[in-house]
């Protein structure tokens, strides 16, 4: 069905049901117009509301084509039955095929054996699921995601019908006893995956500080010095601790975090405040309060999670100075446990017993914090922007954390914890599955190999390489090391940390981005600041140019780390040939002093481009002619393709990367690859999404670089493909007039039994 037809059907169907809702005679008989309505308009010959009762049990209220006598007689508990899975994990279910599915429950009083495919949404009130509403098909189809938002926008309708207290007494759907009847679901953004269940234990971050005077200043700086060096100690006792660094933790974040306490300026600030006639812990927190504010209009999110880790240290710091002993933090006794809380510090974080610990729950957090970073290493779940989640939450409260699709189930029942370790078993099963295969190739059914690198920007990502079956390091982002230092890296800080790369990829190949660092992307030593804007202002290859010592001392370092080896460089962020044909130049200078210094240079020096700014389309045949090879970088390409911010959460799903338009570029692109005989990657966000990556291939792409949890997946996916039949599929859907082309492709995938989880 096509988009706009399903917006007219939409809007009419609205119409109807907002008559039916608005007309006289009892909830019950308009509940009966409603599901006929539904029915007809949607082309099913079934349309069932099923509503949540007291006891965890969903009964038949309404039904068009399943037998009548079956209303009010049918029940099913929460997460029995497809219905009941629905209700469980408040989220769609759309089968072709239900009567095969594992989870269907047939009830023979319903007559509804004929039917085969089903498309069900949950009706949510205030965030719990108070019913569920469903169709059905004799025949076999594959539903859309159009005609699924559909139905959950008429479920929205549904329930003030349901909360009307017309259907069944408003005593039903309010908690009783302090439980819920169903499950209250809060929902944030996936930040590590992975499904987690425990209790919920808050994370308290601040201090009272009740003394703000001083009344000597030359004892409240001795009182900071003493605090200040427990605290390093403490930290330093934290990198030492084996279980830290047996459980495989990314020592290189927490080195980062130690320099991060050391630095002066941030010391400095503090000592001032002392010296203005504050108590330590107020000037602590005075120089905390004032960053926070500063920095709070920073929309460079690297940057914004630096400014938590400041608040950790200077909650630590204030854990020294005020004497408090937060070594043992309070956790239910031999319970699984799930932090809640409005942000967290790395170091905070490893504070806590992590043999119990499965989930975090963050109201603010972002992929890029330390404590992401650590969390992702250790496998534990996290979810982030969960708005008023420490409002929302009480203190030991059972949680289940199902971070693939950014949602907390708070006070979940058996039924649904039983559905979720039925999911938790089945990914583990899917982790083996890709880890027995990590040496297989990513070959296509028709023989077509394909090359999956992945992406890195910290020695953790890699520190495993051999387990992750990558076919090299397809983007080494090289910036990391340079923001979050008090002072410049010299060149031998930065050739051991290249060599270190190097090494862990052992013959695989590696490509090093060089920095792309300014605009929002501060380095606090030396940098002058402009006013434009973080994404399209001074930075990458404009800074570079501008300071060309930075640039050349970073490529001496990447030189010296692969002497006798390949180094394979490329620059960021070109918008113009010549800021290429800039870097290069730079690359053969040191090239030719390191021949005159009878240094042992690389073996081979292989030199590209990022392809992320869209003038550089008009500048290919040009830029392809001196370059050795390029690589797109989709996720700044199209967020100036599309002028779509992709920091905001407002903005990320607004524009399509599966669109016409993007693909058309994206093939453009390809063919004037082609036209020159030069290697083309792709490693953008957009690769590691297998669908994505399925469409990428079929449309010419032979090697993708992806996050390193998804190399499993994008393999597994390239292994269940027939490359000669995708391949017709996706350039037909891509010239037509089709949209959107998601569902198409999706629907395309599971005919064909590709395989896209």
């Amino acid at each position: 069905m096509e988009y706009g037809q399903t917006t007219l059907i939409l809007r009419r169907l609205l119409a109807r049901i907002r008559d039916v809702m608005a007309s006289e005679g009892t909830a019950h008989a308009r509940l009966a117009s409603i599901v006929s309505i539904i029915a007809r308009d949607l082309s099913s010959e079934v349309c069932s509301i099923y509503v949540r009762r007291a006891g965890d049990v969903l009964e038949l209220f309404a039904t068009e084509g399943l037998r009548k006598t079956a209303v009010r007689r049918t029940r099913l508990r929460i997460g029995e039955g497809l219905i009941g899975e629905i209700a469980a994990k408040g989220r769609p279910i759309a089968l072709a095929d239900a009567q095969n599915h594992p989870h269907f429950v047939y009830r023979p009083e319903t007559g509804e054996e004929i039917y085969q495919s089903l498309m069900g949404v949950p009706i949510l009130r205030g965030g719990r699921v108070v019913g569920v509403v469903a169709i059905q098909s004799v025949r076999r189809q594959q539903y859309a995601d159009e005609e699924i938002e559909a139905l959950q926008t008429v479920a929205m309708v549904l329930a003030e019908l349901v909360a009307s207290g017309h259907l069944i007494a408003r005593d039903e759907l309010v908690p009783v006893e302090g439980i819920a009847l169903a499950p209250t679901r809060l929902e944030g953004a996936c930040i590590a995956g992975g499904i987690g269940v425990g209790q919920a234990v808050f994370h308290s971050a601040g201090y009272r500080v009740h003394k703000l005077v001083a009344e000597d200043v030359g004892v409240e700086h001795e009182r900071l010095g003493r605090a200040v060096a427990d605290m390093h100690g403490a930290l330093d006792d934290m990198l030492r601790d084996r279980s830290i660094v047996d459980t495989g933790a990314p020592r290189d974040v927490l080195e980062t975090y130690r320099m991060i306490a050391e630095d002066v300026g941030w010391l400095r600030r503090i000592s001032e405040a002392i010296d203005s006639g504050l108590t330590a812990e107020a000037a602590v927190q005075k120089v905390n309060d004032e960053i926070h504010a500063r920095m709070a209009e920073v929309a460079d999110p690297y940057l914004r999670e630096r400014v938590h880790d400041l608040e950790d240290l200077a909650n630590r710091l204030l854990q020294h100075l005020l004497g408090i002993d937060t070594s043992s933090p309070n956790v239910p006794a031999n319970q699984d446990y799930v932090i809640v809380a409005r942000n967290l510090g790395p170091a905070q974080m490893l504070d806590y017993p992590r043999d119990r610990l499965r989930a975090i729950v963050l109201e603010e957090g972002s992929p890029n914090a330390h404590v992401s970073i650590v969390a992702r290493a250790l496998g534990i779940p996290v979810v982030g922007q969960v708005q008023q989640a420490l409002q929302r939450i009480d203190i030991g409260d059972l949680l289940i954390v199902d971070a693939e699709h950014g949602q907390i189930l708070v006070r979940p029942n058996d039924d649904i914890r039983q559905q979720y370790a039925r999911s938790v078993a089945s990914q583990k099963e899917r982790r083996a599955t890709y880890a027995a295969a990590k040496d297989t190739p990513a070959v296509t059914i028709d023989g077509t190999r394909i090359e999956v690198h992945v992406n890195a920007g910290l020695l953790v990502d890699i520190q495993d390489f051999d387990s992750i079956g990558a076919d090299g390091i397809g983007l080494y982002r090289t910036e990391v090391p340079f923001m979050v230092r008090s002072e410049f890296p010299d060149t031998i800080a930065q050739s051991q940390l290249y060599r270190k790369v190097l090494d862990y990829a052992g013959t695989k190949p590696v490509v090093f981005r060089t920095l792309d660092i300014g605009g929002d992307k501060v380095i606090t030593y030396g940098q002058q600041r402009f006013g434009e804007s973080s994404a399209m202002g001074w930075r990458a290859m404009r800074v570079s140019q501008d300071r060309p010592a930075m640039l050349q001392q970073q490529i001496r370092a990447l030189a010296r780390a692969a002497s006798g080896r390949e180094l394979k460089l490329m620059f960021p962020m070109i918008a113009d040939v010549s800021e290429f044909r800039f870097g290069r130049r730079l690359v053969e200078k040191e090239l030719r002093r390191m021949e005159r210094t009878a240094l042992a240079p690389p073996m081979t020096v292989r030199v590209g481009a990022m392809f992320e700014v869209p003038s550089l389309a008009f500048q290919l045949d040009e830029l392809l002619a001196i370059a050795d090879f390029i690589s797109i970088g989709t996720n700044d390409l199209f967020q100036f393709t599309f002028a779509s911010d992709r920091s905001s959460y407002r903005m990320a799903r607004r524009y399509e990367m599966l669109s016409p338009a993007a693909l058309r570029f994206l093939r453009d692109i390809l063919v004037a690859s082609a036209r020159s005989d030069r290697p083309l990657s792709l490693c953008g966000e957009m690769a590691s999404r297998p669908l994505d990556a399925m469409t990428l291939i079929g449309l010419g792409y032979r090697s993708l670089s992806v996050t390193p949890p998804a190399v499993g997946p994008v393999k597994a996916m390239v292994r269940s493909v027939n490359l000669a039949e995708l391949s017709e599929y996706v350039h037909s859907l891509v010239d037509s007039r089709q949209r959107p082309l998601r569902s198409h492709l999706r629907s395309f995938a599971l005919d064909h039994g590709y395989v896209i989880q």
